[in-house]
């Protein structure tokens, strides 16, 4: 761009005409519009906008006195509880960052990321006290976090409020020592982080994602865009809220003044009674939420009379689950992502004539990746190592990659893999697919999870697909199995519904080859419960260890 330019003299950057972006906009906003609205419901809680902006100023303010500041990381071990909700706001106030833990993490895990993230302050719900007393049990041992100041969640809500503390004080006294009224200011570049998320950790350490504040800002309308979101929504949150920020929804929906409906236990019953009892229009979940609601009881169900939004990620959903939602009534939109990306980044947009279709062919279509998030600058699938695009053609597989404004920052202090992530101007996923002729990515697999069995490629996830539509089937996960013959061979864990007639192994083996060719059919069977992630991901890894006796 020529510095002559006509546009460029006397049209400066100011106060006036630019502002960096920062999702603490949306609540100040929403407070003062609609400050009477509700914004979240917990059990007999109810609190309004103006309340919840207030709540998150009196933290950010508390924060603040007890030293902290920009670029300092406040960490939050918490279920989805307001005090979570409100944690998406506080910190961010004065510039620090939050960091949502994973309610699953051991004592050594938890450890690792409070000493990674160099955490100033922890707030945990009292649920969780044995692990976080184990965790500071090892932090006394390492340096830099002797001073960790520890703030405890007791949920008047929930069923652990009566353990043990193991902080100072409780939230609620913390925050009566803030302002209601606290000035705080939005941050003065768009690029400072905003939060840290940190990867699951099933091949070492975990990996510590950074975000900021112009992507959590972006991702955040963008669910509100590609998701028909209107005003005044109110959301279940059936997603962990630490769960890469809830997919950025809490932002999202203190844009729209929506009401955030907290969910302690995530079960068909509790789901069913929040749409009938609150008139939940959207909640999102992987595929085992969706498990939940189809495969409910009579007694677990209630009664609604108004057409309830699902957003599903994580793992591809099998098309025989995404029917029967549509069945019983739930619009599913499939979207696909990774805690690198700010949750979902890719959307399956629907175009209105596949409505029309055979309600086979609309789950076929719906189950597929689809199209980049409106602010996602670049989606494609490439040759890793020529760096070019595959063809169009819905057979040729390639790596799935990113580029735009909701991909992180890089991971905290870890300058050779956030290279290696980043490498080429593109974030490489590690996850396999295709390009569709329309344009549409499809998953094939993770690189790690195909099954290379006689030199032919065979997808984990067509083969669980499969499995998904045997009547007996909860879920299945397909991984590769040593073979002294084939190298590899399919071999299907399967979680079975209750009370079914148990099938037999061959009796899946069976099923599988009349839907699939018989070198993609699983060689052996497994049934029991599959591990799980507390974001309901099955744990292949886990699986892959239990073939080989680790």
């Amino acid at each position: 761009m020529s510095a002559n330019s006509i546009y460029d003299k006397d049209l400066a950057k100011s106060e006036a005409n630019y502002t960096p972006l920062t999702p603490l906009s949306f609540i100040g906003r929403t407070a003062a519009t609609y400050p009477d609205r509700t914004s979240v419901i917990h059990g007999s809680k109810r609190f309004t906008w103006a309340e919840t902006h207030a709540r998150a100023r009196r933290l950010a303010s508390a924060l603040k006195a007890r030293g902290l500041g920009e670029n300092d990381t406040v960490a939050v071990m918490a279920s989805n509880t307001p005090e979570m909700y409100e944690c998406a706001f506080g910190p961010a106030m004065i510039g620090a960052v939050v960091n949502t833990l994973n309610v699953r993490l051991d004592a050594a895990a938890l450890a690792f990321c409070l000493n990674h993230g160099e955490a100033k302050v922890l707030i945990t719900d009292t649920e969780f006290a044995p692990t976080v007393k184990g965790a500071l049990t090892q932090l006394k041992s390492q340096a830099g976090c002797d001073d960790l100041i520890v703030i405890d969640i007791v949920d008047s809500e929930g069923d652990f409020a009566d353990a043990e503390p193991v902080g100072e004080m409780d939230y609620e006294a913390f925050i009566a020592t803030g302002d209601p009224d606290f000035d705080y200011g939005f941050t003065d570049d768009e690029w400072n982080a905003i939060s840290l998320n940190y990867t699951s950790g099933t091949t070492g350490d975990p990996k510590g994602v950074v975000y900021h504040h112009r992507g959590a800002y972006l991702n955040a309308m963008s669910n509100i865009v590609g998701w028909n979101m209107p005003h005044h929504a109110t959301y279940l949150w059936t997603l962990p809220m630490f769960h890469c920020n809830g997919w950025c929804f809490p932002w999202s929906l203190a844009a729209i003044a929506g009401t955030n409906v907290c969910l302690r236990r995530v079960t068909a019953a509790n789901i069913f009674a929040a749409i009938a009892d609150h008139g939940v229009t959207h909640f999102c979940g992987a595929p085992i939420v969706l498990n939940f609601v189809i495969n409910a009881t009579d007694a677990e169900r209630r009664e609604f009379d108004h057409k309830v939004n699902v957003m599903t990620a994580a793992a591809p959903p099998p098309a025989a689950t995404l029917q029967r939602m549509q069945e019983q009534g739930f619009d599913v939109t499939h979207v696909y992502g990774l805690t690198e990306t700010y949750g979902p980044a890719v959307i399956c947009s629907w175009h209105p004539e596949w409505n029309e279709l055979p309600i086979e062919e609309q789950t076929a279509k719906k189950s597929r990746q689809g199209v980049a998030y409106h602010v996602l600058q670049g989606l494609t699938v490439m040759d890793p190592e020529t760096m070019t695009p595959v063809p169009a053609d819905g057979e040729t597989m390639g790596e799935v990659m990113f580029q735009g404004n909701v991909v992180m920052k890089g991971y905290l202090k870890n300058p050779a893999t956030t290279e290696a992530a980043l490498a080429g101007g593109w974030f490489h996923s590690g996850d396999l697919g295709v390009i569709e002729p329309d344009g549409y990515i499809k998953l094939k697999d993770r690189s790690k999870d195909i099954i290379i069995s006689g030199g032919e490629n065979i997808s984990s996830i067509e083969v669980e697909d499969a499995l998904a539509k045997h009547p007996a089937v909860m879920m299945a996960a397909v991984v590769a199995k040593p073979d002294d013959k084939w190298g590899e061979t399919p071999c299907a864990f399967v979680e079975l519904k209750d009370g079914v007639d148990v099938p037999s192994e061959q009796d899946i083996i069976t099923f599988c080859r009349e839907h699939l060719a018989r070198f993609k059919c699983p060689k052996d069977v497994v049934f029991g419960e599959l591990p799980k992630t507390s974001t309901g991901k099955i744990q292949k890894f886990k699986l892959r260890n239990q073939l080989v006796g680790e």
